[in-house]
């Protein structure tokens, strides 16, 4: 399966959730490939240093992450987009009406994963936290649906 997680500008949520989905994903032995991008996103721009901090909790180093704009041809690969917020899902909701979810929606929660952009590096560690929370029960559901298919 494709997973590709987009945020704005694909410098701290949408890569966070990608690294943190990598390494739910190795430690259960899900096959996925994962893909991060960003909707406002400037080709190459590097995690925010705030991002790459609160990635070292859960010992990911995102220092290699370069952001990538969303084009036609990630959203035709991906089995499953998993935007951070309701708005960027309305975005892409007519393009792939059937694969296109809010992460919070699709792990079963309500809230958006706000944007940490601008904050101190504790919010960027409250949302890499609020995200690892989500995709522990989107890969709970990828086991089930797994399991089931």
């Amino acid at each position: 399966m494709n997973i590709l997680f987009v945020c704005t500008g694909n410098t701290c949520r949408s890569p966070m959730a990608a690294a943190l989905m990598n390494k739910i994903a190795m430690e259960r032995d899900l096959d996925v490939r994962i893909e991060s991008a960003g909707i406002f996103a400037h080709e190459g721009d590097n995690a925010t240093t705030e991002a790459v901090l609160a990635m070292r909790k859960y010992g990911i180093d995102l220092l290699g992450h370069h952001a990538q704009p969303i084009n036609e041809e990630l959203l035709q690969k991906s089995d499953l987009i998993l935007t951070m917020t309701a708005a960027h899902k309305l975005l892409f909701a007519e393009a792939a009406p059937d694969k296109v979810y809010t992460l919070a929606e699709y792990a079963g929660l309500d809230e958006d994963i706000e944007d940490p952009f601008g904050g101190d590096v504790e919010e960027y560690e409250a949302c890499a936290e609020q995200i690892y929370q989500a995709l522990l029960k989107v890969a709970d559901r990828l086991e089930q649906e797994r399991g089931n298919g």
